[in-house]
């Protein structure tokens, strides 16, 4: 068995058992000392035996009071020595309790215990001299060995310290991971419910205009009802495609499927006109390329907007204008709607969505509505400094 499983056992034993197990230990060793007599000499009397009954006695408490039993231990090695009784393992109990002084203080206690017990050994030392029976050593050594108790005890009592605050660094790190895992979480279920909303409400207001244009020409112009009822099926479709690759995410697998792009607008304005609203799309410079996260924002915007044009305003005309610059992309959609106190924010997630994929990316965002009628919408992303993921 190693030391340190020694140690472990030893620290796993209740408080007063260990110190029992410890008291018992210096008494074994002590006590074969204390009973080995020179010749000539009776040292092994009833005042050494006392001593080193008190010296036990005050171990028990080295844990609780450890400069007193310090105290208490190294008067009694102290009266050994002034007694005449000088041996190798007598100052055992005074060296576990420095020892214990040193590992449950701190250091300014045990440079101030250091201090006083070198002082004290090496006054005994100039008191008890030389003597050829029982030599004492020179006061200069005997001043050395009280530090080693104490230096051993800071060792012992700055690598726990050190034990403790590396154990206390993982635990911090590992619960900043586990915020920065559940961020990363409440972000991509806000991005994936953002999708959602996109999709369905652009989807399903398409879906709702196109049908009522098919039941109005139903009786009176069928082809135009057949159109519209294609328009639904497609944009139907397209819905069902756009949530499995939203919602794939949620799954152990990752989605494969393309971010939508500026290309596409051709396709959104398409269904939006399908439905009776007149859209207009300006793009300058025509066909530029942007960043995938950028066009992603672009594209959710533009949709969004058109959305709201569909379900809120009444308009009959839409003016929608991407403007690119060396930095930035400006986007601006107005409809000649009828003057309404405009919408807000609290109005529903599609202008919630709008500003937080903008300010994602460090752009602004503007709505309201515009005199004489109708609302306008506005952002700026900029495209310096972006990176090539999804919004």
């Amino acid at each position: 068995m190693t030391f340190d499983r020694l140690a472990a056992r030893v620290r796993a034993l209740p408080p007063l058992a260990a110190d029992l197990a410890v008291v018992a230990v210096v008494g074994l060793f002590t006590a074969s000392d204390v009973a080995v007599n020179d010749p000539g000499y009776r040292q092994d009397d009833a005042l050494t035996w006392a001593l080193l009954a008190v010296s036990l006695a005050a171990l028990v408490f080295r844990r609780r009071r450890p400069v007193p039993v310090a105290c208490v231990t190294g008067a009694a090695c102290a009266g050994w020595a002034l007694h005449g009784h000088i041996g190798e393992l007598l100052n055992l109990p005074v060296i576990v309790a420095l020892y214990t002084v040193a590992v449950l203080g701190d250091r300014r206690r045990t440079l101030w215990t250091g201090l006083v017990a070198a002082t004290v050994s090496g006054v005994v030392a100039l008191i008890v001299g030389r003597d050829v029976v029982n030599p004492q050593g020179l006061p200069v050594l005997e001043m050395v060995w009280p530090l080693v108790p104490l230096l051993l005890g800071e060792a012992v009592r700055t690598r726990r310290e050190l034990l403790a605050e590396y154990a206390a660094r993982a635990e911090r790190a590992e619960e900043e991971r586990e915020r920065e895992a559940a961020r990363r979480v409440r972000q991509e279920r806000v991005r994936v419910a953002r999708e959602i909303h996109d999709i369905l409400a652009h989807t399903v207001s398409a879906m709702t205009v196109q049908a009522g244009v098919a039941l109005d020409a139903l009786d009176t112009a069928p082809e135009v009802s057949r159109r519209a009822m294609t328009q639904v099926r497609a944009s139907g479709k397209e819905a069902v495609r756009e949530l499995r690759a939203t919602l794939s995410v949620l799954r152990e697998t990752e989605s494969t499927a393309p971010a939508p792009r500026l290309d596409q607008l051709a396709e959104l304005v398409e269904g939006i006109q399908a439905g009776g609203v007149r859209v207009v799309l300006r793009r300058d410079p025509s066909g530029a390329a942007y960043p995938a996260v950028v066009e992603a924002t672009a594209y959710r915007i533009v949709q969004e907007a058109l959305t709201n044009v569909v379900k809120h305003s009444g308009a009959g005309r839409v003016a929608a204008s991407l403007t690119g610059t060396d930095t930035a992309l400006q986007i601006e959609i107005v409809d000649d709607g009828p003057a309404s106190p405009g919408l807000s924010a609290a109005d529903g997630f599609g202008l919630i969505g709008m500003r937080e994929r903008v300010l994602a990316l460090g752009g602004t965002l503007a709505y309201g509505p515009v005199p004489g009628g109708g609302f306008r919408v506005h952002a700026v992303l900029p495209t310096e400094g972006t990176t090539g993921g999804t919004p």
